[in-house]
């Protein structure tokens, strides 16, 4: 049944009954410029440790060239209990003979592992073409992402990412609504969640008050946002946005830090950092997640290719575990 709600409802839903002043979504902010009050409550006191699930995406372990058991293996020897997939290592893993790429009986066979080490799923990354002008890429990327639904439900996931992928324009914001309506629709038979994701330096969609806009748009209340600390700096926003976010439509959370140098406008993808070891505002990301709900995936996910001469796969796992429970301290 399709799931409609009024843009006021889902509002109120985004605000979770938190009403901060926000910084215009035309011009940049300095995501540091953010005042925080003394206090004397840990951040344990707004968002308890032991009710938040530690996730690892297992992109942050993509560059040790390892098949897709290699990684849930590290993952569940690093204390993890739950993972962010790649549909290409999942792919290539549950190819078959006939070279379809997700055989349900390899799935099946997937889902027996990783209930059997006490692993799950939280969602699938992957790069599907359902927000592109050319018709015929977009109707590719929309099957594309209903065969990714499809292998997630086999895998008992509840969410898939979907950035703008293909985009390197400006778009107009009921464009996007749209089509990420489509993309809701599509995913809700298999229960599937696709999460609206932000990248700080995509023209289309890298600011939360026009990932939020669109959601309110749809018109859906199953539609939700996946951000990331890294590409929220990254795209000039300031963190206090996150007090218009409820935790039911914030789903998964990427945590990562970054650093001060280069500037903002110059980082990429390869300077992000382990949690706390960077300039983010910890406290205020945590403790305001906690007051507005959040009770998903603190995923790690990082692509800082220094760290491989550091430390080996297992140990970049383990560390940002430790670094993440760290925060809360």
């Amino acid at each position: 049944m399709k799931k409609e709600v009024s843009r006021r409802t889902f509002m109120n839903v985004l605000s979770g009954g938190v009403g901060v002043a926000l910084a215009s979504p035309f011009s940049p902010v300095n995501a540091l410029d953010v005042s925080e009050e003394p206090v004397q409550e840990s951040v344990s006191d707004f968002l308890n440790p032991e009710k938040v699930r530690f996730s690892l995406n297992l992109g942050t372990i993509r560059s040790y060239d390892l098949n897709l058991m290699q990684e849930l293996e590290i993952a569940r020897d690093a204390g993890y209990r739950s993972v962010e997939i790649w549909f290409d290592r999942l792919s290539d893993y549950t190819r078959d003979a006939d070279n379809r790429d997700f055989d349900r009986a390899k799935l099946s066979e997937l889902r027996k592992f990783l209930d059997n080490e006490g692993l799950s799923i939280e969602g699938g990354i992957g790069f599907a073409s359902w927000i592109v002008d050319d018709e015929r890429r977009r109707a590719s990327g929309l099957d594309e992402l209903k065969r990714q639904a499809e292998a997630l439900s086999i895998l008992g996931a509840k969410c898939v990412a979907t950035p703008a992928a293909g985009v390197n324009e400006k778009m107009e914001l009921s464009k996007i609504s749209d089509r990420y309506r489509t993309t809701l629709e599509i995913c809700e038979p298999f229960g599937v969640r696709p999460l609206l994701e932000l990248w700080g330096p995509s023209p289309a969609l890298s600011r939360v008050a026009d990932g939020l806009a669109v959601c309110a748009d749809t018109g859906r209340e199953d539609a939700a946002l996946l951000l990331d600390v890294y590409h929220m700096y990254r795209g000039g926003n300031s963190f206090a946005s996150l007090s218009l976010i409820s935790g039911s439509a914030l789903p998964i959370f990427h945590m990562n830090d970054y650093p001060l140098t280069p500037e903002r406008e110059k980082l990429n993808d390869g300077d992000r950092v382990f949690p706390g070891d960077g300039a983010a505002p910890w406290r205020l990301i945590l403790t305001t997640l906690g007051k507005n709900g959040f009770n998903g995936a603190l995923s790690f996910e990082i692509f800082n290719r220094s760290y491989r001469e550091s430390y080996s796969a297992l140990e970049q796992a383990k560390l940002g575990l430790v670094k993440m429970r760290a925060l809360f301290n």
